[in-house]
């Protein structure tokens, strides 16, 4: 089995899940799973964990992300971007380009934001685009997000290119549509391209054809990206084999148990390995009870 991250190419037409099911028939695996909903018509960055990095799709998810977005102006639909329904139309030859850019602006921060029907939140158990796809609109609680920054790269109305960076659980969609209603002539989003996840960035990214060329030609280790490098920035520590069996079932382990001593502070985060090398998961340190407790485990028992 295959583990680790491999940052996928979401190409246009394919839903986040059709790339898992797709990878599982190219790698022979079923253990796969991805780090956050593209839309289909969206494109770019989705990282992929393969294997026990699975356990890393949570973390991946909350991570901030950079898009490239085309705003529409004068066009207002039920999706929110340019599949959608239209609802209104209006003109946006009164508009400026400083009256724009000041309005944009004016995002950038902590605002609340409504999600909108047609996504993948779930009310009562049911997914919201199922209910708007039957004509239901439920109530929806806003939620706040952070818009870290906004470049607007080009204005040619009605069309606004811009690079939105932000924190998880922003809807692009909804942005356009909020700041086409702010600019009295509605908007919608027409195109959407997710350059950054965390760490995982565009010019990384491989497309599924690219993919199964290298898993033919052997290739494929050289591009996944092993678990425990999504935590680079910790220390290690290495168990030593006699408490090997400590670790592995996940209970708390004692400084001494390490093959060298580390000072540490309390919730200190760090890596910790066994002799072979083998990452085994995270740990942080009780200070009171002198001991590091598992936070995420990353290993399994079969090893040995």
């Amino acid at each position: 089995m295959i583990n680790g991250i491999i940052n996928i190419y979401k190409e246009k037409g394919y839903t986040s899940h059709d790339v898992v099911a797709k990878l599982r028939g190219i790698l022979g695996q079923k253990k796969i799973g991805h780090t956050g909903t593209l839309d289909p018509d969206a494109e770019g960055v989705l990282p992929v964990c393969l294997g026990r990095a699975t356990r890393l799709c949570d973390m991946l998810t909350e991570k901030n992300k950079i898009y490239e977005a085309v705003l529409l102006l004068g066009k207002t639909t039920d999706t929110q971007d340019i599949t959608g329904r239209v609802l209104e139309e209006r003109d946006t030859s009164s508009l400026t380009e400083s009256y724009i850019k000041e309005c944009i602006q004016g995002y950038i921060g902590e605002y609340e934001q409504l999600p909108p029907m047609y996504s993948a939140l779930k009310v009562n158990g049911r997914k919201l685009y199922e209910l708007a796809r039957e004509g239901i609109e439920v109530e929806r609680k806003k939620r706040l997000v952070q818009i870290f920054d906004i470049t607007i790269d080009r204005i040619e109305l009605p069309r606004i290119s811009m690079e939105v960076k932000c924190s998880k659980g922003t809807y692009i969609r909804t942005l356009c549509h909020d700041i086409g209603q702010d600019l009295g002539a509605g908007g919608c989003m027409e195109a959407l391209l997710r350059t950054k996840v965390g760490r995982f960035e565009l010019k990384d990214s491989l497309r599924l054809a690219q993919v199964e060329n290298l898993k033919e030609t052997g290739k494929l280790s050289e591009v996944i990206v092993p678990t425990d490098a999504m935590f680079s920035e910790l220390p290690s520590l290495t168990v030593a084999d006699e408490y090997w069996t400590y670790a592995c079932n996940g209970n708390p382990l004692k400084p001494e148990y390490m093959t060298k001593k580390k000072t540490v502070s309390e919730g200190e985060r760090v890596r910790i390995y066994d002799e072979e090398k083998t990452f085994i998961g995270i740990y942080h340190y009780n200070i009171s009870k002198g001991e590091y407790r598992l936070e995420k485990m990353f290993f399994s028992p079969s090893k040995k």
